[in-house]
């Protein structure tokens, strides 16, 4: 996810991305997805005529079975459940409140 440099060799692409810590890489198999950053590339403006020419071209749809791909899902839910309750918090009307309140649960 949000690669910001793309390598491929053979049958293995070299992504790296930006993290906290610095850059990040990983290897993988292809064929495979991987989103990049917008700073990657610097797209072309297409012009009007060829905007016009493009909606006259026929557009081919592929299903992932034209192309071998599994799109069988690999992870199965076990159990979902809602998050427990939380207590409605206390609102103060002003800081002198708020002072005398931690005061009393001992935080100050």
């Amino acid at each position: 996810t949000f690669a910001s440099k793309v390598e491929i060799d053979g049958e293995t692409a070299k992504v790296t991305r930006e993290v906290d810590g610095g850059l990040q890489t990983v290897s993988l198999k292809l064929p495979a997805v991987v989103t990049t950053d917008l700073r990657l590339n610097q797209p072309r403006y297409a012009s009007l005529p060829n905007i016009m020419k493009a909606k006259k071209k026929p557009l081919d749809e592929k299903s992932p079975a034209d192309f071998g791909a599994d799109v069988a899902p690999r992870l199965k839910v076990l159990k979902t459940e809602e998050p427990g309750g939380r207590k409605a918090g206390v609102k103060v009307k002003d800081v002198a409140e708020l002072v005398s309140s931690l005061k009393s649960a001992g935080v100050i």
